[in-house]
């Protein structure tokens, strides 16, 4: 159930300037631009070192060598970034309003971590090799660990570092088991070894397209719900008062968090850090508000995925550092600072 915005938000909305609305909307659209600007130079850089004339080329003239790499490699990874970063923003952002929890993401509390021990265990021991099968096991390890870490954590109880605390430790079991899998199974090691790092290195066009529902299905949920969120952030009691259903809200919001994670870490393996940075870069300019918070971390967090992406191509060339590994070179030292911030790591 959509409520209307709690009455803190109206009011202040009522004493923001006049032009508040319309700074934040030229700064969404702003955010527009720096994205297909990074999404042109995710085509244009690659492992390969190609001139701009030869991309043009391999674009729209040629049927060749630089078709090949322009069009079927670079096009599709660049598309799955897309995807892939603004659906790991929205999971963020809405596991941080639903938990109350700064430092909520989709990695750091090992919903990525169950999806990719899922679909390994999927690949092992049940033979699976479909995308579409994939994404159903990550569904189900995402959906899992993240009632694990829920109970874990404390449930109603949680604090922050609670929560951050149990999304760790299971993320390290399950990437232990992940390694002895892994040893275990030499003839599915390389399809398994996807999925111990993230990267957009396999994308296809039909990768994309078993996905696509699936993540536009999740973001057109969790930009729906918002409002609700916005209720909830004012306390129970307020919510209810509100008209917010509070049952109704979690519960799709640990859906559309399952989903957008499962299929991500089905496409691209597991990603850290992206839903975990990003909300908390927008909320520093947008304010608590997720009807502004939610759209801007959906056209950033790919913003981050990608510029982290063509850096791993340009570091180790011929070769490429895979986007899991860079993400989480940068992720690490945000996280830290955030723990080291008093409000955040009071339990």
């Amino acid at each position: 159930m959509l409520v209307d915005s709690p009455p803190e938000q109206r009011a202040e909305s009522a004493s923001a300037p006049p032009n508040r609305r319309a700074i934040r909307s030229l700064g969404l659209l702003l955010s527009v631009g720096i994205l297909v600007l990074v999404a042109l130079a995710s085509i244009a850089i690659g492992a390969k070192d190609l001139s701009l004339a030869q991309v043009w080329h391999g674009l729209f003239q040629d049927s060749g060598t630089y078709s090949d790499v322009v069009v079927d490699d670079r096009v599709s990874r660049t598309a799955l970034g897309l995807l892939a970063g603004a659906a790991l923003g929205l999971a963020g952002a809405v596991l941080q309003a639903l938990t109350r929890n700064p430092l909520a993401d989709p990695g750091l509390l090992g919903l990525n971590a169950g999806a990719s021990a899922a679909v390994v265990t999927a690949i092992s021991f049940f033979g699976v090799t479909s995308m579409t099968g994939y994404i159903w096991f990550a569904f189900f390890g995402a959906a899992a660990v993240g009632a694990l870490v829920w109970f874990l954590g404390g449930s109603r109880g949680a604090t922050p570092v609670r929560l951050a605390l149990a999304g760790t430790a299971i993320s390290a079991a399950l990437y232990g088991y992940l390694q002895a899998v892994m040893i275990s199974d030499d003839a599915a090691l390389g399809r398994m070894r996807f999925w111990t790092v993230g990267s957009l290195s396999a994308a296809t066009d039909s990768t994309i397209k078993q996905v696509l529902p699936f993540l536009a299905a999740g973001m057109l949920l969790a930009l729906a719900l918002a409002r609700p969120l916005n209720a909830m952030a004012m306390g129970d009691d307020t919510a209810k008062a509100l008209g917010a259903n509070l049952n109704r809200t979690r519960a799709l919001s640990m859906l559309a968090a399952t989903v957008l994670c499962g299929a991500a870490t089905a496409a691209c393996g597991p990603i850290v850090f992206v839903g975990l940075m990003v909300p908390h870069v927008v909320r520093s300019f947008t304010g608590p508000d997720l009807r502004w918070i939610l759209p801007y971390s959906a056209v950033l967090s790919p913003v981050l995925l990608l510029g982290a992406d063509v850096i791993g191509r340009i570091v180790a060339r011929p070769a490429e550092v895979q986007v899991g590994i860079i993400t989480a070179i940068i992720g690490g030292p945000v996280f830290i600072l955030l723990v080291r911030r008093r409000r955040t790591a009071q339990l």
